[in-house]
């Protein structure tokens, strides 16, 4: 008695891609375990291995002039829509897309500079606000105890920050 066809556990181009040897290890492993185990995958391999031998045989069809120029007339007419289509896309000569391209560029390059010169910290203003001290620094070193400085400020030689 036969067994009853099960369904194939792989595809006729799984298969072929095997007899070509286009598989990585894992797959052609896997097939090669199938065809171990499963008879009906075994006669799939054997009827597609006498196909193509029979393939072979056969001779080779001779390309006439008309479907050279007939493939390349098809060619040359798909290239000239593919460069109608992009040019209609892009709908611009080449030297307007450089301007706006430039253009924008410039833009992102002046919005970088003004945040950085607004957002960086000044490395001046320290020095600034430390002027009076270092221009006083001479007389500063001359003192020896800040008890001194205390009292002067408390008598009111000094002024403060907005004191005319």
């Amino acid at each position: 008695m036969m067994d009853a066809p099960q369904p194939s556990k792989i595809t006729d181009e799984e298969l072929i891609a095997y007899l070509d040897g286009e598989l990585d290890d894992p797959a052609c492993r896997q097939i090669e375990h199938l065809l171990m185990t499963d008879p009906h995958i075994r006669r799939r391999l054997q009827e597609l291995e006498r196909t193509w031998e029979l393939l072979d045989k056969l001779d080779a069809p001779v390309a006439d002039e008309r479907l050279t120029r007939s493939t390349l007339e098809m060619v040359a007419v798909e290239a000239a829509q593919e460069v109608q289509k992009s040019s209609s896309i892009l709908g611009h000569p080449l030297w307007i897309r450089w301007l706006l391209g430039g253009s924008i560029l410039l833009a992102a390059a002046a919005l970088g500079f003004a945040g950085s010169w607004w957002f960086a910290p000044d490395p001046d203003r320290q020095l600034l606000e430390d002027l009076p001290l270092l221009e006083n620094l001479d007389c500063y070193w001359q003192i020896d105890d800040f008890q001194f400085l205390k009292g002067l400020q408390e008598q009111g030689l000094f002024q403060e920050d907005g004191d005319p």
